[in-house]
């Protein structure tokens, strides 16, 4: 009987999830109105110390609000990395902008020293805007995601952001519970230093709604608007007055009870998240051919997802423990492919994007679900020790 899987990364339902939900179904509060809602928002945006937060139906839909509402358009330029989920760059094009793509750092994230170089050789000021040279658009906005959980450097990307005045999304779907452990942001929570943050629920991040998001800012105004947009931009309930087109993405009452629920166990779980990153670099420390990346951002990361990396870039390696380990019954994954590869944005620009293609070939995401036991852990580890002998690499 071949060993029972070990899952990538699952929701861990241990807390006030079935009550919750219960309450909403008995009260027949199911859609996108109910109590919960507005509880869910009060008590995120408490928690990451913003004024205000706006439930949606996915991170994707979250990251649209933003642009629209920050005017990015037809003929506008978006900063984005290549390494990290196509959402973000779906968004951008939603409104009909046009990508640049940048290259990532050494712990995934956007490279600022790229964005610098792009920004004051290749574009101008003029007006209160920054145009890039060669093509007369406006670059609008930066769009920087926390890969991973782990931590973009906001000090350089906010400092250029206001020299070029560039409205920042900061993309922090994969690191809600993270806070900045340096520098002028220490102390913020990921997602609240840009313009705008949002938060993503999806069923493998650390707490879920099943499929949700949420957008955040210290502009009270902005997320008043963004919640407008999301309900179809209502200006009278009643007589359905419209002055603004907008979007169907406000979450239900239901996804919001269990979103409640999970941030009630957000602290245990970022522990337990810590925890198992901990035991899993101790047991892979004598491992030679690979190892566990270090977050960059240290423990102040939410450590939503480990990276487990060949010590040379190697796709067809890399592509061998992938089959390994998922005929051993355990789920794992390469990173996204490189959005600037990919079939839609091909005719975008792209800088070089060496580091990014290195990650892309070296790296292997590993279970990390917070409800992941000691045995399960142990049994990765050792099928990732063994690896290297059995397949005589």
């Amino acid at each position: 009987m071949s060993a029972s899987l070990i899952p990538l990364s699952i929701p861990n339902f241990s807390g006030n999830e079935r009550k919750y939900v219960d309450e909403a179904i008995d009260t027949e509060w199911v859609s996108t109105a109910g109590a919960f809602i507005g509880r869910f928002e009060v008590e995120m945006a408490k928690k990451l110390g913003v004024p205000r937060a706006c439930a949606c139906q996915s991170g994707t839909a979250g990251l649209h609000l933003c642009l629209r509402h920050f005017g990015v358009g037809a003929d506008d330029i978006v900063l984005v990395p290549t390494l990290t989920f196509i959402a973000p760059i779906n968004a951008v094009m939603y409104q009909a902008a046009t990508p640049v793509f940048f290259d990532c750092d050494d712990h995934m994230c956007m490279d600022p020293d790229q964005v610098e170089a792009y920004l004051s050789r290749e574009c101008r000021i003029e007006g209160g805007r920054t145009i890039e040279i060669s093509s007369g658009k406006t670059v609008k906005a930066m769009l920087p995601v926390h890969v991973f959980g782990d931590h973009c450097d906001m000090d350089r990307l906010m400092e250029l952001a206001e020299a070029y005045h560039l409205y920042v999304i900061e993309d922090a779907t994969e690191s809600v519970g993270g806070v900045f452990s340096k520098g002028k942001y220490a102390g913020l929570h990921t997602g609240t230093v840009g313009h705008a943050g949002v938060l993503s629920f999806n069923g493998n991040k650390i707490i879920t709604t099943g499929g949700g998001g949420m957008v955040i800012s210290r502009i009270a105004a902005a997320v008043d608007h963004m919640r407008y947009l999301s309900q179809q931009a209502k200006n009278d309930t009643l007589y359905f007055v419209h002055e603004e087109y907008g979007y169907n993405y406000r979450m239900t009452n239901l996804q919001a009870a269990l979103g409640l629920a999970q941030l009630e166990e957000l602290d245990g779980f970022l522990e337990v998240k810590r925890q198992n990153y901990a035991k899993y670099c101790e047991k892979l420390a004598g491992c030679r051919y690979g190892g566990m990346l270090p977050f960059e951002s240290g423990a102040a990361s939410n450590h939503w997802f480990y990276s487990f990396a060949l010590n040379s870039p190697d796709a067809a390696k890399r592509d061998c423990l992938i089959r390994c380990m998922n005929g051993q019954n355990i789920q794992v994954r390469p990173i996204w492919k490189l959005n600037h590869t990919q079939t839609p944005f091909r005719r975008f620009r792209a800088m070089q994007c060496g580091n990014a293609q290195r990650f892309y070939d070296s790296v292997v995401n590993i279970p990390c679900s917070t409800n992941l036991t000691g045995a399960q852990l142990d049994r990765v580890c050792d099928v990732l020790l063994a690896f290297e002998t059995e397949n005589h690499l």
